[in-house]
């Protein structure tokens, strides 16, 4: 079952941040980067990893570091996104934020310490992979994350709020906010199963696109998802002015747009077999998500 797999997977990305953690020196920053990243969500990017793993074979041993170095970033992402000069979230993952927690600057610190830990646990010695493909999972990451991935999605969602923008700046948008991890976690898989460059590409589209349905997902979620269950604030895209297809084009027309695009991604998934049933499952599973 999807949600049992997200849970085993969940723990077992926490269990390893947790040891890695252990091993560096203490510093104050560790409480509020552990807060931010451990216990908490369902880590299904990691689980994606894992998934797309399964496609070629791969070791979840070989995976791990990849997986808990996605969780950081987003965690940081998360994190910065939700203080007073962004979004100003007070509830994350069902519990305070981390600004509401720790104050301001030890959340922007603690942020800051988790993306520079996504590259340290790659490129960790111990990580015991080809120099070259770490190389080149670094430099897909540091994109990802950047002014070219989910920096500067946010910027741009925080620049269009009140603004009409149309279906392509939205999805543009969207991509780069949410869909830029994603199309990592396809990516960095691709590198350690040596896959070429027209493969890599393919796969890292297709990230793209997931994280483009997760985030539409999210905006459904939004309007009829629960505090409770989702573990933040709803209703707020539309009293912040955020530029959604829901509030250009309404919620009927985007679960269409939605559902047309996770019949296509799936169509592209059907070439890989049975192999690529855990992957068809999560898909599944985020635009059917109701908690």
């Amino acid at each position: 079952m999807i949600k049992n797999r997200l849970v085993k997977n969940a723990k077992k990305i926490d269990k390893f941040l947790i040891n890695y953690l252990k091993k560096q020196e203490y510093s104050l920053l560790i409480n509020p980067m552990k807060y931010g990243v451990i216990s908490g969500g369902k880590k299904i990017r990691s689980t994606i990893i894992f998934d797309v793993g399964k496609i070629f074979k791969l070791n979840q041993n070989k995976l791990i570091n990849i997986c808990a170095a996605v969780e950081c970033i987003h965690s940081y992402s998360l994190i910065h996104d939700d203080l007073p000069c962004m979004d100003n979230d007070s509830i994350r993952r069902g519990k305070p934020s981390a600004h509401i927690k720790f104050g301001e600057a030890s959340a922007v610190l603690a942020g800051n310490s988790l993306l520079t830990l996504a590259f340290e646990i790659i490129a960790d010695k111990n990580y015991l992979i080809n120099s070259k493909l770490k190389n080149e999972i670094i430099k897909s990451l540091a994109f990802c994350s950047g002014h070219t991935g989910i920096a500067g999605g946010q910027e741009l969602d925080l620049k269009f709020e009140n603004k009409k923008k149309n279906l392509k700046q939205i999805v543009r948008m969207q991509k780069k906010k949410t869909g830029k991890l994603f199309s990592f976690c396809f990516y960095a898989v691709a590198v350690m199963a040596k896959k070429n460059i027209k493969e890599k590409n393919a796969l890292s589209n297709l990230g793209d696109e997931i994280g483009l349905l997760f985030q539409l997902a999210d905006d459904f979620l939004d309007i009829k998802g629960s505090k409770k269950l989702i573990g933040k604030s709803i209703k707020k895209d539309n009293k912040k002015g955020k530029s959604t297809l829901i509030n250009l084009i309404g919620y009927e027309k985007t679960y269409k747009y939605a559902d047309n695009l996770k019949k296509n991604i799936l169509l592209k998934l059907a070439k890989h077999g049975k192999n690529a049933k855990d992957l068809i499952n999560t898909i599944e599973f985020i635009l059917g998500r109701n908690f």
